[in-house]
This record gives structure tokens, C-alpha cells and sequence, in this order.
């Protein structure tokens, strides 16, 4: 048996310790935010956060994990508050919307170490891959989020905290299908 901490909630995994910790993460916790991208830790679709560094989690096996704390894209905030994903609205990051966990999970990590880096320090950190190619929203989304944590702006047009993502739609313009769709 593993023991460790998934969003602050302790667990107990009975899988053979060599599991990797995405399969735990996704098959028996059904934390499914977390995405198989590559399974060889190149794509960072997998990224979680463990003891504050942002991992692939396709590469750590559960035994790695014993004693840590894990969070997750569902961890990160349950009301979708975090200035990381509040910036990724306001911004229109998001295309396809795979990749975006384990981008703002990347995010998150970077920004907790340095609320204002520069584009060198935001392309060295987010070696993520997005398949759209929106990493010039992503930078400024990282920005943004930089800005809010700084308490230098204030995000306006995400959904507000709380909000269900059903009715996001309806609460934001931006989010809403063009009309005659």
C-alpha cells in the first residue's frame, strides 16, 4: 500500500507500487483533469504539482509519491479562483483544451516561485506542448495571472469563483456559441 496526499486529502493506493502516478491519479481516483498525452513525460499533459514542482506524472511511480503532497487541476482550486485559471479565460487560451491542465499547472508552479517572470523564464518553465500553438496567449496569460498575484489587476472578465461551469456560458459573452449555432 502507498500512502500520500491527493488535494489535501490523504489516500491509499493498493496497486503495485511501480504504477505510474497518472494511472492512480486517473483509473482509481478518477481525477481525470490530469490527461495521457505521450506517456514518455514529453508533452506535459500529465503535469501535477508534488510538493510544489510542477512533475509529469507519467514519469513518478506511486512509491515516488510515499509521504508527498499531490495536487491536481481538480486541486488547484474547486471554485476555478486561481489567478492561473482565471488568466486563461480572460485570455482565450484555450483551443482544444487537452494540453491546458498541465499548462496551468506549470504555470501555477512557476508563478508560486516568481509572481513576475520574464518571457525567458516563462518559455524555460513551460515546456508543455500545445498542439494548437497558443503559447503567445499562454505568456500572456502567465503575465496576467503574475499581475493578480501581485495585486497589481484584478480579472474581470473570467467566470466569477463559484459559477458552475454550465452556466459559464451564459455569465461570460466571450464563452458564448457564435449566433445561429
Amino acid at each position: 500500500m502507498t500512502k500520500f496526499s491527493v488535494n489535501d486529502r490523504p489516500v491509499e493506493y493498493r496497486m503495485d507500487p511501480e504504477t505510474p502516478l497518472l494511472w492512480a491519479l486517473r483509473d482509481a481516483s478518477n481525477l481525470t483533469g490530469t490527461k495521457y498525452g505521450c506517456g514518455t513525460g514529453d508533452c506535459g499533459a500529465c503535469t501535477v504539482d508534488i510538493d510544489g514542482e510542477a512533475i509529469r506524472s507519467c514519469l513518478v511511480t506511486i512509491a515516488e509519491c510515499e509521504g508527498r503532497f499531490v495536487t491536481t487541476i481538480e486541486g488547484l482550486s474547486r471554485d476555478r479562483s486561481h489567478p492561473v485559471q482565471q488568466a486563461w479565460v480572460a485570455e482565450q487560451v484555450p483551443q482544444c483544451g487537452f494540453c491546458q491542465s498541465g499548462m496551468v499547472m506549470t504555470a501555477a508552479a512557476l508563478l508560486r516561485k516568481n509572481s513576475n517572470p520574464g518571457d525567458a523564464e516563462i518559455d524555460a518553465a513551460m515546456t508543455n506542448i500545445c498542439r494548437c500553438g497558443t503559447y503567445p496567449r499562454i505568456r500572456a496569460a502567465i503575465r496576467l495571472a503574475g499581475r493578480v498575484l501581485r495585486g497589481e489587476e484584478r480579472i474581470a472578465a473570467a467566470p466569477p469563483p463559484g459559477i458552475r461551469p454550465e452556466d459559464a456560458a451564459r455569465a461570460i459573452p466571450a464563452l458564448r456559441p457564435p449566433p445561429g449555432r
